[in-house]
């Protein structure tokens, strides 16, 4: 179990990593790990109960991240701050980089922030977190280990009113060395209904920790959305993350498979 964290938190506590020796080619991150607001934000004006709901974090994404990353012995960079105070995972231009409103609920404590004040929440968890993931792809890259990465989310079961059939979604652009193995082995499972870039995509603005860090390097990558309610409980987290690693234990990257079918052409043509 996690010790109590203090009131507030350093730049160098607001993101953590697990395992950050990995022998493992995945690299999880977990962007909206957290629901941590340090004092100095009080509950940006919101009622305490709803820091609790989605608007704050992705709830159960960390625990399913962790237990994969723990059973795949991959290494994990989660964010320790709820992403009302700063989204980690949106550019320095987004217009919800420090969000107005989530859904549709006002953050009150987001209102007329100067430049100051913004730039303090961007040195106080988003620049740790990006410097963090890119520090370990980085030195891995230097060292040959092969690294792919993938982010881990949750969502709602209902936003805006709508109902969102998925129990998990598979986010990804036109690099889909990743995405098309996992959505057909996910497709494999009895009674689970899979989203491809539902119910998000790219287009959404969604995918900025893995361009920045996965696309704009060339590597594989892929983002995980598990609807929240099928990992509210540590049943549900159990099972996913179960699930997951075992796809993940198997899971070869298209661009793999037609390395190897070229190798074995080429082979039997040697033997001919």
């Amino acid at each position: 179990m996690e010790k109590a964290r203090p009131a507030t938190l350093a730049p160098s506590e607001t993101v953590r990593v697990t395992n950050p020796g990995g022998s493992s080619p995945f690299v999880f991150t977990c962007d909206h790990a957290s629901n941590f607001l340090p004092a100095e934000f009080g509950t940006l004006g919101l009622p305490i109960e709803g820091l609790s709901r989605h608007i704050a974090w992705d709830p159960g994404a960390l625990p399913v991240a962790s237990r994969m990353a723990e059973a795949l012995d991959a290494t994990l960079v989660e964010t320790r701050v709820s992403r009302l105070v700063i989204d980690c995972n949106r550019p320095l231009d987004a217009p919800d980089l420090v969000p107005p409103v989530s859904e549709t609920t006002v953050i009150p404590g987001n209102a007329g922030l100067s430049d100051k004040q913004r730039a303090a929440r961007v040195d106080l968890a988003w620049h740790p977190f990006h410097d963090t993931i890119a520090q370990i792809v980085e030195r891995r890259l230097a060292h040959g280990q092969e690294t792919r990465l993938v982010s881990v989310h949750s969502f709602t079961p209902v936003y805006k009113g709508k109902s969102r059939p998925w129990h998990i979604g598979i986010i990804h652009d036109d690099d889909r060395r990743l995405a098309k193995p996992l959505v057909a082995a996910l497709r494999r499972l009895a009674g689970v209904t899979v989203g491809v870039n539902e119910p998000y995509s790219p287009a959404d603005r969604v995918y900025f920790t893995l361009e920045r860090h996965a696309r704009s390097r060339g590597l594989a990558c892929a983002m995980i959305e598990i609807r929240n309610d099928e990992i509210a409980g540590e049943t549900g987290q159990r099972k996913w993350a179960d699930l997951l690693t075992g796809i993940f234990s198997n899971l070869e990257p298209e661009e793999a498979k037609g390395s190897r079918r070229s190798a074995m052409g080429k082979s039997v043509q040697s033997a001919s």
